[in-house]
């Protein structure tokens, strides 16, 4: 029955051991343009709000910056995860889930993939973006974004 229907808890924290991340996450939008939000703070990763909340079927998008003017900032080391390193989600409701990452990838922003990122999928699935590669000083950016891929631990 529809009434004993309980939405998935909204994540809430994440920790990355093998990094020293632990953050906890703001909820993400969009943007003005209709990108994804980016966080506010470099300190605190981001959950894309609209999007699939982790543990349910689909993939789970949180965003984190790589630094700031000030130093590092919450994703600095993403790049450095590797097969099988542990992502820990905390949710509102006091549970946890653990991700096993699958891998990371570097692409040009040019060509983001799209659909490898926010396309639906059948089991509950976490995706990690942050900006990574060369970094363009007259645009301020970078050019490139880094993106861990990974799959619910049962």
């Amino acid at each position: 029955s529809t009434r004993d229907y309980r939405a998935t808890p909204v994540p809430v924290q994440i920790e990355i051991p093998s990094i020293g991340v632990a953050s906890r996450l703001d909820r993400l939008g969009r943007a003005r343009d209709r990108t994804v939000e980016v966080p506010s703070r470099w300190e605190a990763a981001g959950w894309y709000a609209l999007g699939t909340r982790p543990g349910d079927p689909g993939s789970a998008v949180i965003l984190g910056h790589v630094d700031s003017k000030r130093g590092p900032a919450v994703f600095f080391r993403l790049r450095e995860l590797r097969r099988g390193d542990v992502i820990a989600i905390t949710r509102a409701d006091g549970s946890s889930l653990r991700f096993a990452v699958d891998r990371t990838e570097q692409y040009d922003k040019r060509r983001f993939p799209t659909d490898a990122v926010y396309y639906p999928t059948l089991t509950p699935e976490l995706r990690l973006v942050t900006c990574g590669g060369e970094f363009d000083a007259t645009a301020g950016h970078y050019r490139s974004n880094v993106i861990v891929f990974a799959t619910l631990k049962t």
